[in-house]
């Protein structure tokens, strides 16, 4: 891809990898288009057409990836944890949703789709921050928490508690995000071409 390059620093003994600017920017901006999809929809209880948004994001996502099995499986375990985790808020009474709900107790099929989406940029926009744990647990502890507050903002749940919600996503979030980092190295679906740039 064109555009002007930026360089990463891997860990250990790996040295600076390059993946151009364009490639980072439309990473970020398609992960934006889903995550807006996912909870505007939500929010006008219509989940389904996030959901179709959201899809093709991720499957371009993987289609276009070097080594697809790789991101796949990491997009694959992404929706898992998520599944698990947000299933544990809803079941504690923590967050509330009022569309996309199949089972109750359940996390809506909306909110773990934006745990596939969120794999999108680990490989890509959140490259930098492998070996970076604690960038890696601020970030999560920080960001997990606004994205879930800026989806109250819009209408797309409710905080059952409050504090204890914001406490738990804070705490989750700061572990799963660096637990994705790490596993984002074992499943990369994009060292192909990360390598061909920086020969």
């Amino acid at each position: 891809m064109g555009g002007q390059s930026l360089s990463f620093r891997k860990t250990g003994d790996e040295c600076f990898m390059k993946m151009s600017t364009t490639m980072i920017v439309s990473n970020f901006v398609l992960f934006q288009i889903g995550w807006f999809a996912c909870v505007l929809s939500a929010a006008a209880h219509q989940p389904w057409f996030g959901i179709l948004v959201t899809t093709a994001v991720v499957v371009t996502h993987v289609l276009r990836a070097p080594i697809p099995t790789a991101e796949l499986k990491l997009v694959l375990l992404s929706l898992g944890l998520g599944l698990v985790f947000d299933s544990l808020l809803v079941w504690q009474g923590w967050l509330q949703y009022s569309s996309g709900m199949v089972f109750s107790n359940i996390a809506p099929y909306w909110i773990v789709a934006l745990w596939g989406l969120f794999a999108t940029l680990l490989n890509i926009s959140l490259r930098w921050m492998r070996g970076r744990w604690v960038l890696a647990i601020v970030f999560g502890a920080v960001g997990g928490p606004a994205a879930y507050y800026g989806g109250l903002r819009l209408g797309a749940l409710e905080f059952g508690n409050m504090p204890a919600g914001l406490l738990a996503l804070a705490i989750g979030w700061a572990v799963l995000t660096p637990l994705l980092l790490a596993l984002s190295s074992r499943f990369d679906g994009y060292a192909g071409l990360v390598e061909k740039k920086a020969s």
